[in-house]
């Protein structure tokens, strides 16, 4: 599930002091690779998709949040020191968060990007350093954000052709996505922290903009 809506911020902390922030509280809308109409204008806010995969062996939950999708490549990362990236899970099957780590982007003096990751399972603390290079959170979580090739795949001439033909017209060598970028928020976490007792989890994420 991908929403785009208001949320409540914690304050923010050292590298992005200039984030802490309150945001009000809205309307959800959906996003989707700027499919969306009201955030097409707002990249940054625009979630182009959450993939989620664990590993039982190593305790391992890996959550990954794209944005700001279809950026001709070598095109630059979409960063934005007024959103807020809400990673909300649920693991009492009530379509409610249980746990929500926040997620957010600011400059230091030198005008270079960071990331700051508050409440991810598992770590020590809030994790906070610049972008494009795997952060180490403790107890074996990791943060990485930065651009990355597009993972999704979507053959967008065959679903055309389907439309207007009505036969299948789908060829898995043809992808609207390749070589096309988005910006990543990948987040690996401890499963049992996360799961707390629980057998199911349900994630999905949310965009803030500073009101």
């Amino acid at each position: 599930m991908n929403q785009h809506k208001r949320v409540p911020a914690p304050a923010a902390a050292a590298w992005v002091a200039c984030l802490a922030l309150t945001l009000g509280v809205g309307v959800a809308r959906s996003a989707d690779h700027k499919e969306a109409s009201g955030t097409i204008a707002d990249p940054g806010a625009d979630i182009a998709d959450v993939y989620a995969w664990h590993d039982l062996g190593a305790n391992r939950l890996v959550a990954v949040i794209t944005f700001a999708g279809l950026a001709d490549a070598p095109a630059g990362p979409t960063y934005d020191a007024d959103l807020l990236y809400t990673l909300n899970i649920d693991n009492t099957d009530d379509n409610v968060a249980d746990l929500s780590v926040y997620c957010r982007f600011g400059q230091n003096n030198a005008g270079e990007w960071g990331v700051q990751v508050q409440n991810l399972p598992g770590a020590t603390g809030t994790i906070v350093g610049p972008v494009d290079r795997t952060l180490d959170g403790g107890n074996s979580t990791k943060v990485y954000a930065g651009p990355r090739e597009d993972p999704f795949f979507f053959d967008l001439d065959g679903f055309r052709q389907t439309l207007q033909t009505g036969t299948l017209s789908f060829n898995s060598a043809r992808d609207r996505f390749a070589g096309l970028n988005v910006t990543a928020i990948v987040l690996e976490m401890n499963l049992s922290s996360a799961l707390d007792g629980a057998s199911a989890l349900k994630l999905w994420a949310t965009t803030g903009r500073k009101s």
